[in-house]
């Protein structure tokens, strides 16, 4: 045993800034809003210990069931919009013969964009009076709509934006993959009589099946935690149908100064990702198998 630290301690040192780093900014911070979830805290007075009267007050709150359920609905319109419209983008994309680089480069573009700013842009495109869309709809002789100011259009109004902000990452990630891909297999099946969408089905989806597996499980994750669009652009609005798990949070924290609340709902939403993680991985593991 001693041989082999000796062996290998300089790789050791090189591995303790690393692992350093992530106790100290990654590990103590979950560790530390575990314990507040347990704790009545306003970081003006000591902390109280209220062991699980933080979960009990949230359960009690009405916007409780209201921002899971709004996350979720946000979370199975992204993964329609934002799981599948990059996939075929990126088959678009690697089917060009010209000017690959300039669309690349223009699907890469809003990546680029600070989020608060992309959140903004699309703002005032949302404006029912001067904003752009309704602008347009107009001038084509249609009436405008109120993407923003209705219940029934918020929440795709704000799935839109997420996904034309988040676009051009996973794009070129499935480009990527499908470069990867040999030419042989695609000649195999055109000569075995297979259209595009057949090869599409039978020859790209399963080559590029761990990326999109991948993807998929990254995307679940983030999408979760949304908290950007329905922080600039709504506010949680109209009638709450934009409020979310993280946007609840936010309020626990930052509005009604009660930190032990919105620990204990951070600490939720970890162990509801957690448990969806380890299923997935055991899910898709079991079917690789």
């Amino acid at each position: 045993m001693r041989r082999r630290v000796a062996e290998n301690l300089a790789a050791y040192g090189f591995l303790s800034a690393a692992l350093i780093c992530f106790a100290v900014f990654s590990w103590y911070p979950i560790a530390r809003g575990a314990v507040l979830g347990f704790q009545q805290v306003d970081f003006v007075t000591d902390p109280v210990w209220v062991g699980w009267e933080n979960f009990e007050r949230l359960f009690a709150d009405p916007l409780f069931a209201t921002a899971w359920r709004n996350t979720l609905l946000f979370t199975a319109l992204a993964l329609v919009f934002g799981f599948v419209v990059p996939f075929l983008l990126a088959v678009v994309l690697n089917e060009l013969r010209h000017f690959k680089a300039y669309f690349r480069l223009v699907v890469y573009l809003p990546v680029m964009l600070p989020p608060v700013v992309a959140a903004l842009i699309w703002k005032w495109m949302y404006d029912p009076g001067p904003g752009l869309l309704n602008s347009a709809l107009r001038g084509l002789g249609l009436e405008g709509a109120a993407w923003l100011d209705s219940a029934d259009t918020s929440m795709l109004s704000l799935v839109i934006v997420a996904t034309w902000a988040n676009l051009g990452t996973a794009t070129l990630i499935y480009l990527a993959a499908l470069q990867s891909i040999p030419g042989d297999l695609y000649e195999a099946a055109e000569l075995d009589g297979a259209g595009v969408l057949r090869r599409l089905w039978h020859v790209t989806v399963p080559q590029t099946r761990f990326v999109l597996l991948v993807l998929l499980l990254l995307q679940i994750v983030a999408t979760m935690q949304v908290f950007t669009e329905p922080y600039v652009m709504t506010g949680g609005g109209p009638e709450d149908s934009t409020v979310t798990v993280l946007l609840l949070l936010y309020r626990y924290a930052f509005y009604y100064n009660d930190f032990g609340t919105a620990s204990a709902l951070s600490l939720l939403l970890l162990l509801v990702l957690g448990a969806f993680t380890a299923l997935y991985l055991r899910v898709t593991r079991k079917a690789d198998a």
